[in-house]
């Protein structure tokens, strides 16, 4: 997508001119950038997808501990809740990112996307979107592309890494990308995907990233969440004409501005906010303690010569 443009604004110039879905230049990227067959995109587009679908219903169905015991079934518990706080379906959303995202925290596989820590996102918002609107997987990969390329012009312009711009960098991105494909397959125009793109990043701004024994698990799984839950009241803000008023790429450029501006502490190191807290430190040597190997003496299995 470099051949083509460099920001939104010129991603939705080209559209316009050549009157091309906003899938396709980003098609073409993987095209003509790494030598692949339109063919062989859309086959692996299709694999990553299930992958997805297939995280989705792994963290609802099996068990989701993890070693430290952060990792608790949350997505099971949200499902099943019997005091529901949200509609059936905004339940099913959260319990779905939930879900895809605990199966990261678990080692099971995922889709990195943007990133693993942000694992949960594309997966329960696109899942829960197709079955909402009955939407064929041909139109969910479409969004998926879409996705990818909302990520390529973050990446360029800002970054897609907590530890180097935050968590606003890692879920607000993911939650960017999703709201974007939200709008794209639900028949939404250019500047509608764009201004839900807009709008996500705004609500995400500043987000730090400050892992609990710096394992991608508390605060990140229901990040996951209620990111999820942004991009889904991001898309629904520009697909009924809500004006973002700061354009999408001066938001993109905002992104950059407060990740670079942000302290180091703040970025994945585990040294700040919620990392950094009594509970957390106490996590934090019984995780360490815990995974420290104790070895065998070196004279014990010596033998003599």
């Amino acid at each position: 997508m470099s051949l083509l443009f460099n920001d939104f604004k010129s991603w939705e110039k080209h559209c316009a001119e050549t009157g091309e879905p906003l899938y396709q230049p980003v098609l073409e990227y993987e095209v003509e950038q790494k030598g692949r067959t339109e063919e062989f995109i859309w086959e692996n587009i299709a694999k990553a997808y299930e992958v997805m679908k297939d995280a989705v219903q792994t963290g609802l169905t099996e068990d989701m501990t993890s070693r430290s015991g952060m990792v608790n079934n949350s997505a099971k518990k949200v499902a099943k809740s019997p005091v529901t706080v949200l509609s059936p379906e905004f339940q099913m959303l959260v319990s779905r990112a939930l879900g895809a995202k605990e199966v990261n925290s678990c080692m099971g596989r995922v889709v990195a996307a943007p990133t693993a820590g942000a694992s949960g996102i594309l997966p329960g918002t696109l899942t829960t979107l197709q079955e909402l609107h009955g939407l064929e997987d041909r139109k969910i990969h479409e969004g998926l592309l879409v996705a990818a390329g909302i990520a390529l012009i973050i990446e360029q312009n800002a970054s897609l890494a907590g530890a180097v711009g935050g968590c606003q960098a890692e879920t607000g991105s993911a939650a960017a990308m999703a709201a974007g494909a939200i709008v794209y397959c639900l028949g939404g125009n250019v500047e509608q995907v764009f201004t839900a793109v807009a709008i996500t990043i705004q609500c995400m701004l500043g987000l730090v990233c400050d892992p609990v024994a710096g394992l991608v698990e508390v605060p990140c799984i229901v990040r996951n969440a209620s990111a999820a839950a942004i991009a889904y009241s991001s898309s629904q803000l520009a697909i009924a004409g809500v004006n973002a008023v700061i354009p999408v790429d001066q938001c993109v450029a905002a992104l950059g501005e407060v990740g670079e501006s942000m302290e180091r502490k703040y970025k994945e190191t585990a040294l700040g906010g919620l990392a950094n807290t009594p509970r957390a430190r106490e996590i934090e040597k019984f995780v360490l303690v815990q995974d420290v190997e104790i070895l065998p003496d070196e004279d014990e299995n010596s033998e003599g010569v």
